[in-house]
């Protein structure tokens, strides 16, 4: 795959070259961007998937729901839906996609809409006026919505300013476009991180005056849920563990359970992935099967022998309150 990656660099240079363009044309106001009167915040990155951007969206609920009404505008990547769809409590992950229906069955009370078209999407969500600010799920790249404030997410392991375009790399826009974001987090950190390595991933990124740059590790949640009685993974070290993840950079889950000294097979799917008859069939065969939250919402009907470990974003260095001073302080403008 690395060979074939390498081989397509002139491919890249093509896509490098349609991605300045667009972004010269909404620059220059050929191509057209809206603003709108709700506060849009929006969550995304420069590359392809894996940056941590549900739990991103999670964290900023757990922050804010008790203060505000939130809705959340998501494409709903893989959903066998079309067009604009309201979550309710009888909705199905095929219908929402994984990430919306995780996010909407862990936060109830929020107004989570799904709509390729994110104009669209906003425009009717304004019109039935049910939240005080919008999160925009991967969106940083859509520019025919101009937000308000924008979180940029990148990981520790591959920074946007160390890759490079698709196919060769997993750039899909230009690291240019960082200039575009109020706040760029850097996630799936050591959880000791030290201050020095910071000070040189700030340098590294190049950030522009005013715009913070906070650090992120993946906390897990050492009980686990799912369809059996709950259990610790202590409890589970002398079964046969099955690890079946259909995510787009899974190595953080293996590391962890790795320390913990967990023994375990591993069966990867593509991100998104929605499984066969015959892969549900072998899943069922296996003795325990963890798997991560978004892969468990499209498999708990299919599976009995299912658990999940549960994962969220911890920052480092209280970064949590320096992100909620500056959302505040942008809906405060706002109002």
């Amino acid at each position: 795959m690395q060979l074939l990656r390498k081989l397509l660099f002139p491919v890249s240079l093509l896509y490098a070259l349609a991605v300045y363009t667009r972004n010269w044309f909404y620059d220059i106001g050929i191509f057209k961007s809206e603003s709108y009167k709700t506060p849009i915040i929006c969550i995304g990155n420069l590359s392809t998937g894996g940056t941590g951007k549900t739990p991103m969206i999670e964290a900023l609920l757990r922050l804010f729901t008790q203060t505000y009404k939130i809705g959340v505008l998501s494409r709903g990547y893989g959903r066998k839906s079309k067009g604009y769809l309201l979550a309710t409590k009888n909705s199905t992950v095929e219908e929402l996609g994984d990430e919306p229906y995780q996010i909407y069955s862990k936060f109830p009370e929020i107004t989570m809409v799904v709509d390729a078209d994110r104009q669209n999407g906003i425009v009717t969500m304004e019109s039935k006026n049910t939240s005080d600010f919008i999160l925009l799920d991967d969106g940083f790249q859509h520019r025919k919505v101009t937000p308000g404030f924008s979180i940029l997410l990148t990981t520790y392991d591959k920074l946007f300013v160390d890759d490079w375009y698709l196919p060769t790399g997993n750039l899909r826009d230009s690291k240019k476009e960082a200039k575009r974001a109020s706040i760029i987090i850097v996630t799936k950190c050591p959880d000791d991180l030290s201050n020095n390595e910071q000070h040189k991933i700030k340098k590294r990124l190049q950030r522009y005056p005013n715009q913070e740059v906070l650090f992120a590790y993946f906390g897990y949640n050492s009980i686990l849920k799912g369809n059996f009685n709950t259990a610790s993974l202590e409890a589970l070290k002398s079964k046969k563990i099955t690890l079946v993840t259909g995510i787009a950079n899974p190595k953080p889950l293996e590391k962890y359970l790795s320390k913990q000294e967990i023994q375990f097979e591993h069966l990867k799917y593509t991100d998104h992935h929605f499984f066969t008859d015959s892969e549900i069939k072998l899943l069922q065969s296996k003795e325990c099967i963890i798997t991560t939250e978004k892969d468990y919402v499209r498999l708990k009907d299919k599976v009995s022998n299912l658990s999940y470990i549960e994962v969220s974003h911890l920052f480092l260095n209280r970064g949590e309150d320096e992100l909620m001073k500056q959302i505040e302080l942008y809906l405060s403008r706002n109002r």
